[in-house]
This record gives structure tokens, sequence and C-alpha cells, in this order.
């Protein structure tokens, strides 16, 4: 038998594969092997459908059909869109705000005449487009990370949303609903139906062209595939256009379906269509995969929701199942003999053997000194002058921070001239280090995870969820927050180290783990105040937020202290040096005898430690807990890490420039809150400044 391949595809039967005495079950074997992440895809939902059958009154009709064919597309085409993103090994976060854009769009200038549907259809498909036009070009031809990139574009893209449509509203006119979400052939063939076939005959048809092979290839090898003269760039240009347009085209069924436009539908949306993908059957490292399964990856969650709504499950706990869903879905890819659960049972068990032959820490730690020792430092030969040797030894911590600093000083210039007087009031100054507090300790969190090389997505209901406990807990005394405060902070170190235990021992992306967990906190949290969260802050934390001692806010001189401590931390401290070694190379730091796991676990409690700390700060600054009220805090807390010099990959940083960072993005904030520019404006340039930073630091990485 013979084997024959293609760029970034499995090995494929070739002539002479069905030779006489074995080929037919070879054959099968064989094509099981190559689609067995749609296979499983196939059985899953077979499973689901069935266990939703015994649980029905009666046996699903065709008006059942009907109905989940037309509340899943929308969420069956937006992840064949994400699809294309993950086959080439990248993760595309701005799906749901895509969708948001192009269901707004259209609803906005949409009226009832002849050529106004067709036209304002594709007016929403093309702004699609261009949003994935703009990932594709970063992403593709400066070769920025695809997280970092889509997180930018998905801030923008909503701020584009809310400029177009502030608040839910609008109609389409019924004959359009009814064209796209009705009977194709009246109780025989839904509409749904046929759009979601004619899209998978078109990807069909796309995955055997040249770009198609070029796809695979990039996602399963991307230097070998560049080394076989595939244009790397040009391909995921293409790609994140593609997926755009899907996205666009979900955009399209979700306004037909709903009739009108919301321009926040859409980001709740990305949980849901990373679930569908991932029980799909394609892999997150990409190379694989494909958008049929996805479709029954979508049909699956769907049904499972369904589920839970007929046996009277909670509806809160929709968004915990999803990211439960995902966690499940993306162990089941990654099981195999070298999945890093086993691989982490193959190191303890070998590390155990080594200590007991008198070669374990004290080896590791040789080991570790020798490769801190290595090649002389630029400090090692300092110059003469007192001023010169400072300089040489702090040259690159001055790098990053200085560019950041000398930012502010020009928007506090900006501020003076556009506001007045306002910069000679102490009050503005005391204003600005009060709003920076919670960006300053954010960033700490989301600044370590970085470092490591990762990145935390569950800040937001993190926050949320350790403000709903305290206000609870407390119920606005004094006394109980000593004992609440305590309390909440367990409950988020618990959070964070799940969500390092899910990196580091299972294995799963950082990016899959901390989306799945905000799902999680976010229906925690729901779920323990019923959906309205009640208490009040404590009057102490209430004045630790708005009070007065030694004429500024008490925050600011606990922010002192924090700012000092985080200082020493990243830079002074093992912690820190071992993190910037994970960084930098994680299979470098493991030789070295760096515990890379568990300095990725601490991270990430770190990160949650500090989202929790943030949670009880807004708490006593808006003296109760409110539903969603981390959402803001996501981008800052990256963009304030990156802007203040830290490597979106890993490896670089110090906190001196993520307070920095705070700072920046904080008076800027002020600035154009003065001048009255709406908030959707300001998403725009936040995410516009995010993308300016990657992209002018991108060389600075290391080789």
């Amino acid at each position: 038998m013979t084997l024959t391949s293609k760029p970034g595809q499995p090995a494929t039967l070739g002539p002479g594969s069905l030779a006489p005495g074995g080929g037919v079950a070879t054959a099968v074997r064989s094509a099981l092997g190559r689609h067995s992440g749609l296979v499983m895809a196939i059985v899953v939902f077979g499973v689901v459908f069935g266990g939703l059958n015994l649980v029905l009154a009666k046996p699903f009709g065709y008006y059942d059909f009907a109905s989940t064919l037309g509340n899943t597309t929308t969420l069956a085409i937006g992840a064949m869109g994400e699809t294309l993103a993950v086959i080439l090994g990248g993760l595309d976060l701005s799906a749901g705000a895509v969708i948001s854009l192009s269901n707004c769009l259209i609803v906005r200038g949409m009226k009832d005449a002849p050529g106004w549907e067709l036209a304002w259809t594709l007016a929403g498909v093309a702004a699609a487009c261009v949003a994935g036009a703009v990932n594709g070009m970063f992403i593709g031809y400066l070769r920025l990370q695809p997280i970092v990139v889509t997180l930018a574009t998905m801030f923008m893209t909503q701020g584009v949303t809310l400029l177009i449509m502030p608040e839910p509203g609008g109609a389409v006119p019924p004959a359009y609903s009814a064209a796209l979400t009705g009977d194709a052939v009246s109780g025989l063939v839904p509409m749904p139906l046929l759009i979601l076939v004619g899209l998978l005959l078109l990807w069909g048809l796309l995955r055997r062209t040249r770009f198609g092979v070029a796809l695979y290839a990039i996602g399963s090898d991307e230097e070998a595939a560049r080394a076989n003269g595939v244009d790397g760039a040009r391909v995921k240009f293409t790609a994140y256009v593609i997926a755009g347009g899907a996205y666009g085209f979900a955009g399209v069924f979700l306004t037909a379906q709903t009739g009108s436009a919301d321009p926040l539908v859409g980001p709740p949306m990305l949980l849901p269509i990373f679930v569908a993908v991932v029980l799909g059957g394609t892999p997150l490292h990409g190379g694989r995969g494909g958008c049929l399964g996805t479709v029954f990856g979508a049909f699956t969650l769907m049904l499972t929701v369904n589920v839970l709504l007929v046996m009277n499950v909670s509806a809160f706990l929709s968004t915990a199942a999803q990211g439960l869903l995902l966690v499940l879905a993306v162990l089941g890819t990654s099981l195999g003999r070298d999945a890093p659960i086993w691989r982490h049972l193959r190191t303890l068990a070998a590390s155990r053997r080594r200590t007991s032959a008198g070669l374990g820490a004290g080896a590791a730690r040789r080991r570790e000194v020798a490769v801190a020792a290595g090649p002389p430092r630029r400090d090692d030969e300092l110059p003469s002058s007192p001023l010169r040797a400072w300089l040489v030894r702090h040259s690159g911590t001055l790098r990053l921070v200085l560019p950041t600093y000398a930012a502010l000083a020009v928007v506090l210039v900006v501020t003076a001239l556009a506001l007045g007087r306002q910069l000679t009031f102490p009050e503005y100054f005391d204003s600005l280090l009060v709003l920076a507090s919670f960006p300053a300790v954010i960033v700490l969190g989301q600044g370590v995870v970085i470092l490591g090389g990762g990145l935390d997505l569950s800040i937001p209901w993190m926050i949320t969820f350790a403000g709903i406990l305290l206000a609870s807990m407390s119920r606005g005394a004094n006394g109980a927050m000593l004992w609440t405060a305590p309390t909440v902070l367990a409950v988020a170190a618990a959070v964070g180290f799940v969500n390092g235990v899910g990196i580091v021992g299972l294995g799963i992306s950082p990016i899959v783990m901390t989306l799945a967990m905000n799902g999680m906190l976010q229906a925690a949290a729901l779920i323990y105040c019923n959906g309205t969260p009640l208490g009040l802050a404590p009057p102490g934390l209430r004045w630790l937020m708005a009070g007065k001692l030694g004429g500024l806010t008490p925050i600011i001189w606990l922010l002192a202290g924090f700012v000092v401590g985080s200082t020493l931390l990243l830079s002074r401290t093992t912690f820190g040096r071992r993190l910037h070694a994970v960084g930098n190379s994680p299979r470098v730091a493991r030789f070295a005898g760096v515990p890379v796991g568990r300095i990725l676990i601490f991270a990430y409690m770190l990160s949650a430690l500090c989202a929790a700390l943030v949670g009880l700060m807004l708490t006593g600054f808006g003296f109760q807990a409110t539903l969603e009220m981390g959402d803001a805090f996501l981008l800052p807390s990256i963009a304030a890490a990156v802007v203040g010099g830290t490597l979106i990959t890993g490896g670089r940083g110090i906190y001196l420039g993520m307070f920095g960072g705070a700072l920046l993005l904080t008076a800027l904030s002020t600035l154009l809150s003065g001048v009255l520019l709406p908030a959707a404006v300001r998403s725009i340039i936040f995410g516009g400044v995010l993308l300016a930073a990657v992209v002018a630091l991108r060389e600075r990485a290391p080789a």
C-alpha cells in the first residue's frame, strides 16, 4: 500500500492501496482516521439528539426541526467563519462583534422598497469583509499575533456598531424575514436548511482549490508550507476576508430571524462559536477539521441547551454548560499518548527517580545557576562615569518605560490645552490616580500572564463575581469585611488555580480555558444573586475609594505601595526572573530547572487575585456591585501592558512600563470624556492604540 499527502493534510490512500488481500478494510480505517473529528462530531450529535427525543413529550417533528434550524443557523454560519481562522492555527475574537456590525448596518439602512433589501444585505456582508481584511492585513502581512489583533478589532468594531445604532431597535420588512427563515418548500424543506447546504457546498469546493490546500498546509506547518512556495501572507489575508464574509452573512440571517437590530447581540456569541468549532472536531492547533463538522457541532450545542430547558434547568446555567462543553471537547481531541497530562505524569515519575538517585533538586538548581550565569552581561564592563553607568545598566528598562511616559506627558499637555486650567487643580491628579488604580491593579495580573506567554479572558466576570460576593456577604457591615474579603480572595485564588491547572496540566489553550472560565463565572454570579446583585459596600471600603487621608484619596496611598511591591516582584524576585525565562522559552526554562508548571499556575492565580481586588475596589467606588461591571476592563488590562512595552508573546516587560500604560490610558480616557466624545469613539481609539503599540514594538521581539 502506498500513501500520498498534500501540504497540511493527513496522508491519503494512493494508487495500489486497494490491492488484493486487504484493501477495503484498510481503506475504511484510513478514511475514518482522516475524518475522525467529523465522525466524532456526528456521533455526539446523534447521542444528544437521541437524548432530547427521550425527554420530549412527543417525538421530534417538522416544526421542531424547522425551529431548531432557525435558531442554530446564525451560530452555524458564524462558526464556519471561525473554522477558517482555527484551521490556520489562530483564533478570531472579533467574530461576534462583526456579526453585530452587519446586523445593525442592514437594519439602519434598509427600507421597504424594491432593491433596498439586496443592496443593504450586500452592504452588511461587505462591511464584515472589510473588518476581516483589517484582521488579515495585520496578521498576514505584518505578522502580528491573531489574538491581540482580533481583540483590538473586536473593540473597534463594537465602537463602530454603537455609532451606527447606539441602542436596540429598527425593523426590516416582514417579507425579508420570511424569505430567509420561512419554508423553501412548504411543510417539507426549511429555507435555513438550503442556506446551510449551499454554504457547505461552497466550502467543499473551496477546500479543493489551491487556496484550500494552502490553508491546511499553513495550519499544519507554516515553515514547511513557506518552503514549498505557499504565500502565507496572501492566504491568511484571504482566509480572514472570507471569515469576515461568513460573520457578515451570519448577521444577515440574524437580522431576518429577529427582524430588528441589537448592537450588543454579537459579543456573547463568541463562546458558543468556539464550542461549535471544537465540538465539530476542528482542533485548535490548526491544520485539520472543516465546516461540515462545525455545523454538526452548532446543532449539538443548540440541542444540549434545549435538553437543559426541557429538564427545567436554570437558564443562568447556559454559559456554564457552554464553557464546560468547550473544555471537554478540547480535552476529547487532545487526550492521546502525547497529551500534556500524560507527559506531566511521566515527567513527575522521572523526577522522582532522579531524586531517589540523588539527581533531583540540587542538580536542577545547579543547572539553573549555570544558565543564569550565561555570557557576560552589559553591566560587567560599565563606563567610569556614574551617570553613564546608570544609563547603561538600566538602558533596557528605559527603552521600555520612557516612550510610555513621554506619551503620557503629551496627553497631559493636550488636556491642559483642551480643558483650560484643569491640570492646575490637585483634584484632577487625585481623580486621575483613583481612576488609574483599577487598571494599575488589573494590569499586574494580566501582565504576569502575558509575560508567561498566555492571556486571561476570565477577568471580566471574575471582577463582577468578586464584587457580588463581597456586597451580598458583608451587607454593608464593616466588621464583616474581616472575613468576607479573605473569602472572596480565596475564591479568586481557586479560580486562578483551576485556570492554571487546565492550561498547564491538561494542555488547554489559555484563550479557550479562560474564555470558558469566564462563562462559568458568569453563570455562578447570576445563580448566586438570582440575576440581581444585593447588598451595599461596607462604609470602610467606600471611605477607602472616596474619603480623604493626608489630602489624598486613601486608595492612592495603597496604590503607591502596590506599585513598589509589583515592581520588586517582577524585577527582584526569583518568581519574576523565572517568569521571564518561561515566557522566552518554556522548554529552555524547563531544561534550566525552572518549575514551569508552578510558575504559570501562580501567574494565573495572581491574575485572578488582581481581578478580585479590582472587583472589591469597584464595589466600594460605586457603593454596590453591578452585573457586567468588569466588562470594561478586559481591553485596558491588555492594552496597558502592551502600551507599557510588554511583548504580547511573552518574555519581556516590567511593571513600571505597565503602570505607565495604565496612567496613559486613564489620562487619554479622561481627555476624551472631557471633550465629550462618546464611549463608542473611545472604544475605537483604544483598539487603535493597542494595534499601534503592537505594530511599533513588534521588531523588538527577541530573535
